[in-house]
């Protein structure tokens, strides 16, 4: 499979990357695999902040690209769901943290996959989460967080859920971060090293 847009996002080449999947869509190349690259092209964003050659402005800037090539994906990935939603799940940055990027990708493939999500947004409180778990009926949650410092906001949530008795909820982790280690100080189930990840525990959980 062709690399290009895999080098245009994350090399951050705005116009070019949607440039590029308007014409690949135009030519019949697969929307899935024009995701895949752009899930690549995200992962190099990420390594390259690590290694600081990147720093919060490319971030903040790669996610908007995220945004512009998902926003001409998204019709014609939608139009192979048309049954009904395969269960719900709520998706949302833990308190204290505003990063958003890796959250919204994961929103994306879910909502591409046939699942209903609810995305609670950024710097979520742990009654927040609590709340929407109770009004949906969601059967999975995923907790996203990119600082450290989200490890506990993590950990409280986690906390909160089980002692709100909803013992049957499934609750996944994620974000640059995230290991073994912070999934097993969080009391989490599991964590996902990306959105295709975070898809597969989804579907593991409760089908698809």
């Amino acid at each position: 499979m062709p690399r290009e847009l895999v080098n245009l996002l994350s090399n951050l080449k705005e116009p070019e990357s949607i440039d590029y999947v308007e014409k690949s869509l135009g030519r019949g190349v697969d929307p899935l695999q024009l995701l895949e690259q752009a899930r690549e092209g995200m992962k190099i964003v990420g390594e390259k902040y690590a290694d600081e050659k990147y720093f919060i402005p490319d971030l903040i800037f790669s996610g908007e690209i995220l945004k512009g090539v998902v926003d001409k994906l998204k019709p014609h990935l939608k139009k192979k769901e048309e049954t009904s939603p395969l269960g719900k799940v709520v998706l949302g940055t833990v308190a204290g943290d505003i990063h958003d990027i890796g959250k919204n990708l994961v929103v994306f493939m879910l909502d591409a996959s046939g699942f209903e999500v609810l995305d609670l947004g950024v710097d979520v409180p742990v009654e927040k989460f609590v709340n929407a778990i109770k009004e949906t009926g969601s059967r999975v949650i995923g907790l996203s967080g990119f600082l450290t410092l989200a490890f506990q906001s993590m950990k409280q949530t986690v906390d909160a859920i089980k002692e709100a008795g909803l013992h049957d909820v499934k609750i996944m982790i994620g974000g640059g971060q995230i290991d073994e280690r912070v999934r097993s100080f969080s009391g989490a189930d599991a964590y996902g090293k990306d959105a295709m990840e975070a898809v597969k525990l989804v579907k593991g959980w409760i089908g698809g």
